[in-house]
């Protein structure tokens, strides 16, 4: 059973696998991670999200570092209703800083299920 919202926080749903992946993470990175989600869901942003590249306004990341591995959540505030998390994984590129191609175009992909999750029980968004 869901918990009852307060006055002014938006839902947070989870695209795809995004939340069973976010559950996997170490306890001290979903903490943080839960908090950064948290401050979202009523407005704010969490010191450490920042813009994500390539997918314009209203998509941000959380980075956190764990015993030398790097967690990831993507999320995005587009939405006037709902907070969507739309990827959670741990960091594995093989190029340095770069996030990998695959986990790109999931967010991608994610992001555009979102849209039509959002349309279908709010109507369009209001720009």
């Amino acid at each position: 059973m869901a918990r009852k919202l307060a006055a002014g926080e938006r839902p947070l749903d989870w695209v795809g696998s995004s939340k069973k992946d976010f559950l996997g993470f170490p306890g001290p990175v979903k903490d943080e991670m839960g908090n950064a989600l948290g401050l979202a869901q009523f407005g704010g942003t969490h010191p450490s999200a920042k813009p994500w590249k390539g997918q314009g306004p209203g998509v941000f990341e959380v980075v956190e570092d764990h015993d030398g591995d790097t967690y990831r959540a993507i999320y995005t505030v587009r939405f006037r209703e709902v907070v969507y998390v739309l990827h959670a994984f741990q960091k594995k590129s093989p190029k340095g800083i770069r996030t990998a191609q695959t986990d790109v175009d999931l967010v991608e992909r994610r992001l555009k299920i979102a849209q039509q999750d959002y349309e279908t029980r709010h109507g369009k968004p209001k720009r």
